[in-house]
């Protein structure tokens, strides 16, 4: 049996596709039935192999995907390496109880005993417990009968209601952690003993929301004012639909949006893209090119899996390599400088061997020649997708290697993927949101608490001062 891997599939439809040229026996009927089938054949081809590392895939899809083992592969020895900051516990210097340990003197040989100290050990533990607190309104009433009832704290409205930090950790549990609303619910009656429905947990979240419409604002508005910043888009299911989800963050800043299209038109509604005129790092995702007031940098891990597919799946293609292990040496080289670039010296020399390559694959992968009826054709020329990923990098070379002479320009767009991932996992376990207004509380949301995380602030200690009706002080002095 013949496998498909064994066979080059590329050159094999375009024997076929130069046969079906010059047999002009076929009636036209069954030549576009014949030609529809090679670009069937065509599209699927391009599919096989596909993989984590040579696409966008995620890696939970690749077929039999080897597990870590936890074997030590390298020369260390396994454990903690020299220069790791561990997270050992320490010793605390005022423990909350102090339990005396006495010596029974019975089991002492016979003699006199002096006490010169004692051993310590500590034993850090955690209580989940409910605390109800209950505030009695003095009430004073004058001689006239009058009444007068002293005033309750602010927030304290109803005869009984939940408090700040339940609200603040059924969100955390919620919209950090992802757990669904049932176990959130689950956890407090089981562990607290306090009641809490699944109703009420969705307007704890709403409520975060509603606090954050300032959030909202302070976070777009720093981001269209910082100098660099990441973009990215995912699907996202709400109630059986796809959307999609916009990202829009930096080192200090992460701003998330649903919507129901993934271009310019939902960039433009969100407002941050086109009114920002730094340096913009992407996947190429072509709506990003339609802002033009800004610089744009490439995702070179992008690249560097889209080479692999042609490494994977077309050898004869030496160029593919090349390109591959040129663009790591160049970040290579950028991390090892002090200003994280390279001088113009060194850059040119990489941008002829770059040069290099995009002529070696020109030889290697020639356009067809022009067909001589080819001014009576409309469109564009099809191209192969190893063909269109030689001319983009030709195209778009200063974008793809703009982390080679701007320092503060990355070689990856990981900081805008690592943010969205998350969500990912959140799609996993809640399989879809239930309407938009759920998709959007979790973005609002998700984008405060990953933005306090970048300050410096626990997700925790991030809503409870949210549920104080403020925000972390930290936002406004950076």
């Amino acid at each position: 049996m013949v496998k498909p891997d064994k066979i080059n599939i590329t050159e094999t439809v375009e024997s076929a596709r130069k046969l079906l040229e010059t047999d002009k026996k076929i009636s036209p009927a069954l030549r576009a039935m014949i030609e529809m089938l090679l670009m069937i054949i065509t599209l699927l081809a391009g599919k096989l192999g596909l993989n984590s590392q040579n696409s966008s895939k995620p890696p939970s899809t690749d077929p039999n995907r080897k597990k870590k083992n936890g074997a030590n592969k390298g020369n260390n020895k396994p454990g903690g390496q020299p220069g790791r900051v561990g997270k050992n516990l320490e010793p605390v210097a005022n423990p909350d109880a102090i339990i005396p340990i006495k010596l029974d003197k019975r089991r002492l040989p016979k003699g006199n005993y002096r006490e010169v100290g004692f051993e310590s050990r500590q034993v850090i533990d955690i209580e989940i417990s409910r605390i109800v607190t209950e505030y009695r309104a003095q009430i004073l009433e004058d001689a006239e009968g009058k009444r007068y009832v002293a005033a309750f704290p602010k927030g304290v409205s109803r005869p009984i209601q939940y408090g700040q930090s339940i609200k603040a950790h059924a969100v955390y549990l919620s919209q950090f952690q992802l757990i669904p609303y049932e176990r959130v619910a689950d956890y407090f009656i089981n562990e607290a003993s306090i009641p809490i429905s699944v109703g009420s947990l969705f307007n704890f979240n709403q409520e975060a929301s509603d606090l954050l419409e300032g959030f909202d604002a302070l976070a777009k508005q720093k981001l269209i004012q910082a100098a660099l910043v990441h973009a990215d888009e995912t699907g996202i299911n709400v109630n059986g639909k796809r959307i999609w989800l916009h990202n829009a963050s930096n080192e200090r800043w992460t701003y998330f949006y649903p919507h129901q299209k993934r271009g310019s038109e939902a960039m433009d509604e969100i407002g941050i893209l086109p009114n920002f005129r730094g340096t913009l790092i992407h996947d190429h995702w072509k709506p990003y090119y339609t802002y033009q007031r800004c610089q744009h940098g490439l995702c070179n891990a992008h690249h560097i899996r889209e080479l692999q597919w042609v490494i994977d799946n077309h050898a004869q293609y030496t160029w593919a390599k090349s390109m591959q292990d040129l663009l790591l040496e160049i970040n290579e080289a950028v991390n090892k400088t002090e200003k994280n670039c390279l001088d113009n010296v060194t850059a040119d020399v990489y941008r002829k061997r770059f040069h290099q390559i995009i002529q070696t694959g020109d030889f290697e992968m020639p356009l067809p020649p022009p067909e001589p009826d080819q001014s009576k054709k409309r469109g564009r020329e099809k191209k192969s997708k190893e063909r269109n990923l030689l001319d983009r990098l030709r195209d778009f070379e200063n974008d793809t290697l703009l982390f080679m002479v701007v320092s503060d320009v990355p070689f990856t767009n990981n900081r805008g993927e690592n943010d969205i991932r998350m969500t990912k996992v959140q799609q996993k376990i809640s399989g879809c949101f239930k309407s938009m207004d759920g998709a959007k509380i979790f973005c609002r949301v998700r984008s405060y608490l990953l933005t306090a995380q970048k300050h410096g602030v626990t997700p925790t200690d991030a809503l409870k001062i949210l549920f104080d009706g403020k925000l972390p002080e930290v936002f406004f002095t950076n």
